[in-house]
């Protein structure tokens, strides 16, 4: 498998597994030491002169606090977009100082504000945790529009991994609860299916940056009881959905040699058919999270460079519409 991957992309892979994260580590007994290993290898932020960075703690879900991080361009008094961030991890591990590089690209970029949601996670707080805290921190970010200089029309919600499943989830509930407007989402390779049963995860056994024993390990930690039943509702795994109309414009991609490619492109195809305008890339010698572990490689710089004209499409959109 490994001969598939674009050689590109091979330093970051192997970095990766010189830092001793093994697929068995992703359990409970282990997956504090896994954690505490990831934040070691997360290089410090360097936080960009031209963006305000301010961590806000709100009420959440149960009077439990909910910490949410945000960028905005210091010298733009106007009212912006704003697009809602939710950071991956198999619903077990990462936290909102995953992607502060990535946020403020996006700030200074595609001219947004960013709220990053540092959302409750697994198996300490299985589901609906994680989802009710992205909901409660999303109803803020909107409720809060006119205090944060924000565009209530302009809401785009985005993730990568689980939270590109967290992404799709609170897309559809969004939807459902008639509120907020979400006007895009961007689920980036996102971890839709707890089934974990398709081609590619079949193909995807182990190795690589994430496989069908780690999804299957971070299943079980998210759903608890849930997990291995026919109850498990769409907003836990979206894949399980059976309504995909009224959902916003959608950009979403995937590598070829991820364990959610047949799962993105069944989604993909969901959405198409439901009448959803959504745009798809598929990334031929990709592995799982390949671009934030390889960021030099020129596939990694070309998927973001696509990420941050997906978020201006997705808002010019509305623009237009307004117009």
């Amino acid at each position: 498998m490994k001969n598939r991957v674009n050689p590109e992309l091979l330093e970051g892979l192997e970095m990766f597994q010189d830092a001793d994260v093994q697929d068995a580590d992703l359990s409970p007994e282990f997956l504090q030491a896994l954690r505490e290993k990831m934040d070691k290898m997360r290089p410090p932020t360097i936080v960009d002169e031209s963006i305000l960075l301010t961590d806000e703690v709100i009420v959440g879900p149960n009077a439990n606090p909910l910490r949410l991080r945000i960028y905005r361009p210091k010298s733009n008094n106007e009212t912006l977009p704003v697009l809602y961030w939710i950071h991956g991890g198999g619903y077990t591990l990462g936290s909102v100082d995953d992607n502060d590089d990535l946020c403020m690209k996006f700030v200074k970029e595609a001219c947004c504000v960013v709220v990053s949601v540092n959302y409750r996670l697994a198996p300490e707080n299985p589901y609906p945790a994680p989802i009710e805290d992205c909901y409660a921190g999303l109803k803020w970010v909107a409720d809060n529009a006119e205090s944060l200089n924000i565009d209530s029309k302009r809401i785009g919600v985005a993730g990568a991994s689980a939270g590109g499943g967290l992404t799709a989830a609170l897309t559809l509930l969004a939807r459902d609860l008639k509120y907020p407007s979400i006007c895009f989402q961007m689920p980036l390779y996102p971890m839709i299916d707890d089934r974990n049963n398709t081609p590619s995860a079949n193909e995807i056994k182990e190795g690589m940056l994430w496989n069908q024993k780690t999804n299957e390990a971070g299943w079980k930690m998210y759903l608890g009881d849930l997990h291995g039943t026919d109850d498990v509702p769409s907003y836990a795994a979206p894949a399980r959905a059976e309504d995909y109309s009224h959902l916003p414009y959608t950009y979403t991609c995937v590598g070829q040699l991820d364990p959610f490619r047949s799962e993105t492109l069944t989604y993909v195809t969901n959405l198409a058919e439901a009448g959803v305008d959504v745009e798809f890339h598929l990334y031929p010698g990709a592995y799982h999270g390949f671009e934030a572990f390889s960021p030099n490689a020129a596939l990694s710089v070309r998927a973001v460079t696509e990420y941050v004209k997906a978020v201006k499409i997705g808002f010019d959109r509305v623009s237009k519409v307004n117009v």
